[in-house]
């Protein structure tokens, strides 16, 4: 597939003739779905946490400014140094200084959606700085030179068999008969790997679920301990965050967590859940030398204030696109940047440009089910509409659903000649139908996978009226 917003088309029309890809989303229903509507129902205060959790993000978006500032004296307190970056190359310029400076050749990565944002692991290795990443799914398709297509799931597009095949294929050094069939035998083969990376790494870089004002504190969500490991052992600990991930108080963290976990993954809680907040003390056992916090803005201070300042409350727990009919059938790389599914179909046109990303809100069939599941109560139907305006005010949607839609509004801006037109197209079409259309000038995107039902034979003001007289069908 083409990594392009712009290819979304192509990309998803090769996504749904694709069989294996379809076998692989079909355990997104399975292991997410009913997951969450366990995890939500045994909670009988869930809907007023996402009450809560909505109002601490507007909050804190409202005063963002004070925020920041506070948090970044609490990191200068506590030892640590934040580097505010308004763009992606002085986020990448700034975590490259840092490692020059470290003396780093090999850094451990955690996950961390913002590190493919700004195509960090590209610009280390152009750099001659080895990234590793940790995270299971991450180390997957690090292994294949491929992108993430969930942003809490990165491998959730490939099969147990693929997985296999790629381990086969990169650890020539083990035993070639060892037996790889289960997921167990997988993850700890991997878990073997990476032992030594950790041990070995100069630099360990993560992100950052939450940054607390309160205290400098930045906190990591995780199932596998592999963030724990990569904060840790290194001299150097590299925190690369959004500055949306502020929040004022540790109370406001345990608020959002308990509503987190459960939206992603079904749980109650993850795993882990680690705080750390500068390096470590001279009591500590263990624990880094530095600490950094790579602040990155890249567009989304242009989002406050306006129509879509409700998108940076998404705390990323992907619950729009596991339930997204639309990214069931397509998958995560279609979408052709890092964040795909619903909240990317609103992020990436804001990040990067409608011009770049113009297909994306329109890849929707705004049947509310993102809005109704997230956990921040983002309203991401409303705002691809806002970005569908948009698009249709530059011009730059396609001239013949443009001229489509002006043909409509001529007709729909003179009722009379509307209710007119349509009462004397609406008997055609159903005798010429005969119940349903296979082929239709100007619905070739739609009869090319499905018929179109004709009318039955009347318009519904004509149904209607008939039935306030009393009429029948």
């Amino acid at each position: 597939m083409e990594s392009s917003a712009r290819a979304f088309k192509e990309n998803a029309r090769a996504a749904v003739a694709d069989p294996q890809l379809k076998r692989a989303l079909s355990h997104v229903k399975e292991g997410f779905i009913g997951k969450r509507a366990k995890a939500a129902a045994k909670l009988p205060e869930f809907e007023v946490l996402r009450d809560a959790a909505r109002d601490i993000k507007n909050h804190t978006l409202d005063h963002l400014d004070l925020y920041l500032e506070h948090y970044e004296r609490k990191v200068t307190e506590a030892g640590g140094q934040v580097h505010w970056c308004p763009t992606a190359e002085d986020a990448r310029r700034a975590v490259l200084e840092i490692c020059r400076a470290a003396g780093a050749r090999t850094v451990t990565k955690g996950k961390s959606m913002i590190a493919e944002e700004i195509a960090l692991n590209d610009h280390l290795e152009a750099n001659g700085i080895t990234p590793v990443e940790t995270d299971l799914g991450e180390y997957i398709i690090q292994l294949r030179g491929e992108t993430p297509s969930h942003i809490i799931a990165p491998a959730v597009h490939l099969t147990k068999d693929l997985i296999e095949a790629d381990f086969r294929a990169h650890h020539t050094a083990l035993p070639p008969e060892r037996p790889l069939s289960e997921p167990r035998q997988l993850v700890n083969e991997a878990r073997e790997v990476l032992r030594d990376k950790y041990l070995a790494a100069d630099v360990g870089i993560t992100g950052a679920n939450f940054l607390v004002a309160e205290t400098g504190t930045s906190v990591i969500v995780t199932n596998e301990g592999n963030g724990d490991l990569t904060q840790v052992l290194p001299r150097v600990h590299i925190v690369v965050a959004s500055l949306e991930k502020i929040v004022p108080t540790l109370e406001d963290v345990s608020t959002i967590l308990r509503v987190l976990a459960r939206s992603a993954t079904g749980q109650e809680c993850s795993t882990y859940t680690t705080f750390s907040t500068g390096p470590k003390r001279a009591e500590d056992p263990d624990g880094p030398d530095q600490y950094h916090v790579i602040l990155l803005d890249n567009g989304r201070s242009s989002m406050l204030g306006g129509e879509f300042q409700d998108m940076l409350r998404c705390i990323r727990c992907g619950a729009c696109m596991n339930h997204c009919p639309v990214y069931h059938a397509i998958g995560g790389h279609a979408y052709g940047w890092v964040y795909p599914g619903p909240m990317g179909a609103v992020l990436t046109p804001s990040l990067i440009g409608i011009e770049e990303a113009g297909h994306l809100p329109s890849a929707s069939t705004f049947c509310g089910r993102c809005e109704s599941v997230c956990p921040m109560r983002i309203p991401l139907p409303k705002m691809m509409r806002h970005w569908r305006e948009r698009e249709f005010e530059r011009h730059l949607s396609p001239t013949g659903a443009r001229a489509g839609l002006a043909l409509w509004a001529f007709f729909a801006k003179r009722p009379a000649l509307y209710h007119f037109v349509t009462g004397m197209a609406a008997p055609v079409l159903a005798a010429l139908g005969r119940g349903r259309f296979r082929r239709l000038p100007l619905a070739g995107g739609w009869t090319a996978h499905r018929d179109m039902p004709a009318p039955e034979g009347r318009t519904f003001r004509q149904l209607w009226a008939g039935h306030r007289q009393g009429g029948s069908r």
